[in-house]
């Protein structure tokens, strides 16, 4: 069975990582072949192959569609992807990420794409039924077709509000396609079933995580190797942009703010991801920043060594460092929103805060901070819902078995 998934990019983005370690695990199975082709590939591999632009041309033809608040049309030469030699080669496709932050992909070609292969579409957000948003947060306009945006500038941003016109697109090149959904989360699934997706068969498939890199590591030792002090409390989250509104670091900063002075004199933040100074220079708190990490074991050596880790995102399908985190044995605080309650369980692998309040989260983090017992227990619980629900071997499986049902 040969497998050509298709994606903005092989392993650049929580997407691509996502698709990346199912490709992975489908090579490790007996008689079945998985090959890449991406809009951008950061790695040397026989098995990925990108889509060629002709740049100049989608620049010039951006200027009129993009003008116009109608993303991705002008790209031509994804037209021409069934001329390539994976595709060719393929028994079935899978589509992952199909937009970016670079014009990659032109979704009005997914009829001729898929005419002749049977196609999975994988989401890993909600663009794919939306008139334009990867996320609608309080929007549900997409139920019926889009229109008067109330978010024209949340990725991808648009210079005009054409959203009804693009919903009307989508729903058209739909009507025409062969595909089956797959949803990586429970709210996503929901969202899917109640779009203009809801025409295809929809089937949930979490996210598997390799629960070997991803391990619980002895914490004193890993807060040697990142010179933590043994005694200080330590918190992990990922640093993004105060500027990116959906990861909430605006959020972030004020429920660390409103910490009880005598618990943040014993905590020591622990980052990962793009530097940001603000953070140093608002909270007054020691930080330790370990850069962009692409290394799993550094990556389980972070959690480790932390006591939570901690995500205040405002919209979120399934987070793979909430995944990464869990497989680890490290509880979760984060707010109650999208897939995250999927893997964030009340009680039992970490706490979930109402949308938005900023005083709950911090709460959340007293609670479970001040609480060495019940950190314990939900350390034990996190890596048990990993090693059950979350194995690559299981994501594999089930994407197999629905793969053989497809092609039956």
């Amino acid at each position: 069975m040969n497998i050509l998934h298709i994606n903005q990019s092989d392993i650049g983005g929580g997407a691509a990582i996502a698709a990346y370690r199912l490709h992975q695990s489908l090579l490790a199975k007996e008689g079945v072949s998985s090959k890449l082709l991406v809009g951008e590939s950061l790695i040397s591999d026989p098995r990925v192959d990108i889509i060629h632009q002709n740049i100049h041309l989608n620049k010039q033809l951006f200027r009129f569609n993009g003008r116009l608040g109608l993303l991705y049309i002008n790209i031509l030469s994804t037209f021409d992807i069934p001329n390539h030699p994976f595709y060719q080669e393929a028994d079935i496709l899978n589509f992952h990420n199909l937009h970016g932050a670079n014009s990659w992909f032109n979704y009005l070609a997914i009829s001729k794409i898929t005419q002749n292969k049977p196609t999975v579409f994988t989401l890993h957000d909600m663009w794919g039924f939306t008139g334009h948003c990867a996320y609608s947060y309080d929007c549900d306009r997409w139920k019926s077709g889009c229109g008067k945006c109330p978010y024209p500038n949340i990725y991808p941003s648009i210079y005009r509000d054409n959203t009804n016109l693009e919903w009307k697109l989508k729903n058209w090149v739909y009507s025409k396609s062969n595909l089956v959904i797959v949803a990586p989360s429970h709210w996503l699934t929901e969202q899917a079933q109640a779009s203009m997706l809801g025409r295809f068969p929809i089937h949930h498939i979490p996210y598997g995580i390799d629960t070997d890199a991803y391990r619980p590591l002895d914490r004193q030792l890993c807060k040697a190797v990142l010179d933590i002090p043994q005694d200080k409390k330590v918190l992990l989250f990922g640093v993004t942009s105060l500027k990116d509104h959906r990861k909430g670091g605006d959020l972030l900063l004020k429920a660390l703010k409103q910490l009880p002075p005598s618990l943040k004199s014993n905590i020591v933040l622990l980052t990962f991801g793009n530097s940001n100074e603000a953070f140093r220079s608002e909270l007054g708190m020691p930080i330790i920043s370990l850069g962009y990490i692409n290394s799993d074991r550094l990556k389980s050596i972070a959690y480790s060594a932390a006591d939570l880790f901690i995500l205040p995102t405002r919209a979120d399908n399934l987070p793979l460092v909430l995944q990464e985190s869990m497989s680890c044995g490290t509880p979760m605080v984060s707010f109650d929103i999208g897939g995250v309650r999927d893997i964030v369980r009340p009680s039992i692998s970490g706490y979930l805060a109402t949308p938005e309040n900023t005083e709950d989260f911090g709460h959340g983090i007293v609670k479970l901070l001040e609480d060495d017992n019940l950190r314990l227990n939900m350390s034990k619980n996190c890596r048990a819902i990993a090693v059950e629900e979350y194995p690559l071997h299981l994501q594999s499986d089930r994407y197999t078995e629905l793969y053989q049902q497809i092609l039956l």
